[in-house]
Formats: structure tokens, C-alpha cells, sequence
């Protein structure tokens, strides 16, 4: 997951829930500073939430783009159903389709962190017309390392057997490496991270955890896509081996990108390089489409 270093919110940003067709969902909202230049849609990975995104929002508006972070279903502060059907990869794609329509401003960037990856490729391809670009961020076309396959199916099993406070109490001295857990974040961070887990639905965990450990090379699926792309991640990113991101580049053309010093979530650790990253893409994309335009 990230952790956001910072839970203030950037100026010109406001937290609401985004009326759609397929139901509320809460968002994290923040304004373009003078002229619009596009709206962007950004979808939090496993265990995470639009607040992952904090630090990337205020750099993005200073840019020009609106900028909207969401909580998934079952995801923090949206609600969710209780049944792990609902977490399938093409009911999470559409609710993404959906969001994308609510937002009123036509088609939007769009781009998934990690888990919000796998997502965002459904969306894509489902609906290719509601999106103008496609950045899979920290994000394979696969299936987790190995490493992380076993966390993964740990922490599926421990939800299974124990009451969710007990995990993560378990989480929290696994991820403080030996340290005293709540010694290491501030405590307001602490509150934050326990309330996003206790609020985040079990069935939701599990559902999206099974993706993350079947999810097929969806290689075939990008090379279908129908907007442009961008593979970007750090170059210390451990969740998917990076020669495998690269080679999915390569392989599909894509724009990219690596955040040198920067790990599993260059949204938290170097929100202004990577926003430099991404809006330099986006320009390249709308430049690309008024020249198609003019060339018709």
C-alpha cells in the first residue's frame, strides 16, 4: 500500500461524494489553477485509498489539470457490498467508467496505482472513448512477484480465521520492521491508516487480493487498447520486477517512465517529479490529437 506522508489537503481541493450511475462514491477533488488543460482520474491500489494520492494533487492542479483521487467500492470511505462477487475485475472497470461520465468534463486521463492498475486496463478496454490516456503507474500486466503473492495470500487467510483488528495489529509490526509500530508514524497518521483498514470491507480485500494473484498477462489486452499509454513506475519497485515493466513497454510502445530513487509508490516519495512526468505525456497526447485533427 502507500502511506501518505501528509494528510493536509492541498489548496483548491475538496472532499465530496461523486454522484454516478453506479452509485456514490468519495473523492478527494482538487481544482485547476487557471486554465483547465484536462481532468485526470486516479484509482488508489490494494489496501489503499484516494488519499495515497495527497501528494500528487497539489502538483497536478498547479499544472492545470483537475485532478479527482476515489475510493474504490468497499474502499475506505465508500461502501461496499459484502459479497466477493461484487470485487470482480469487470464490475470495479465499469464503476471506473461510470465515475469517469459523472465527472462531466468529457473524456479524462485516467491512471491506476498498483492494484488501481488492473483496473484501469479493464476500464480502458472497455470503454476506450471515456478516456484520452492511460498511465499504469507501479502496475504490471500480471500478477504480483512471488514475494508478494505470499503476502498477499497471508493476509487473504488471516481475514478468514481472525477478527480484522487482530490483522492489523499483525500488519502494522511486519511493516515497522522490528521498530515499535506506532512509534514509526505520526499519530495521526497511525489513526488514519487503522480507520482506512477497519473501514475497508473484508470481501473487498479478498476479492481484489485473488486478482493480484490470478490476474493473467494482460500484455495482449494493452496492445488492443485504443488510447495512449504510459508505463511508469520507480526504479526501486518491488511489487512487479521492473524488467517486466520495462519489457511490457517495449513491448506495447508505451510512453516510459522511471523515478530514479523512488520505490512501490513514486506518488507519495516524488509527487512533483512524477507530476512533471505526467503532464509532460498528457501534452504529448493532446498535441498528437490536434494534429490528427488538422490532418482531417
Amino acid at each position: 500500500m502507500s502511506k501518505p506522508r501528509s494528510l493536509v489537503l492541498p489548496p483548491r481541493t475538496r472532499a465530496h461524494r461523486l454522484v454516478t450511475a453506479r452509485g456514490d462514491f468519495a473523492v478527494l477533488d482538487t481544482a485547476p489553477e487557471g486554465e483547465r488543460r484536462g481532468t485526470v482520474l486516479l484509482l488508489p491500489g490494494y489496501t489503499g485509498s484516494k488519499e495515497d494520492f495527497l501528494a500528487l494533487l497539489g502538483p497536478l492542479g498547479e499544472a492545470g489539470y483537475r485532478a479527482v483521487a476515489v475510493d474504490g467500492r468497499g474502499q475506505h470511505e465508500t461502501p461496499g457490498p459484502r459479497g466477493r462477487a461484487a470485487y470482480r475485475r469487470r464490475a470495479l472497470a465499469l464503476d471506473v467508467v461510470a465515475q469517469a461520465a459523472a465527472l462531466g468534463d468529457g473524456p479524462v486521463h485516467l491512471l491506476g496505482h498498483s492494484f488501481g492498475g488492473l483496473v484501469a486496463r479493464a476500464a480502458a478496454s472497455l470503454a476506450p472513448r471515456a478516456f484520452r490516456s492511460l498511465t499504469l503507474l507501479s502496475s504490471g500486466p500480471g500478477r504480483v512477484a512471488r514475494p508478494q503473492r505470499i503476502r498477499v495470500r497471508v493476509l487473504r487467510g488471516s481475514l478468514a480465521l481472525l477478527p480484522k483488528e487482530r490483522v492489523w495489529r499483525a500488519t502494522r509490526w511486519l511493516d515497522s520492521r522490528g521498530e515499535e509500530p506506532d512509534a514509526v508514524d505520526a499519530p495521526e497518521l497511525v489513526e488514519f491508516l487503522r480507520r482506512r483498514w477497519m473501514r475497508t470491507r473484508i470481501a473487498q480485500l479478498a476479492g481484489t487480493g485473488r486478482l493480484l494473484l490470478s490476474d493473467p498477462d494482460g500484455t495482449p489486452e494493452l496492445l488492443g487498447l485504443q488510447v495512449p499509454l504510459h508505463i511508469a513506475y520507480g526504479a526501486d519497485e518491488m511489487v512487479w520486477p521492473p524488467a517486466e515493466l520495462a519489457a511490457a513497454a517495449a513491448r506495447t510502445g508505451a510512453h516510459h517512465t522511471v523515478v530514479e530513487g523512488a520505490g512501490h509508490s513514486p506518488n507519495v516519495s516524488h509527487p512533483r517529479e512524477l507530476a512533471d512526468r505526467l503532464t509532460a505525456f498528457w501534452e504529448r497526447v493532446a498535441a498528437h490529437a490536434e494534429a490528427g485533427a488538422a490532418a482531417s
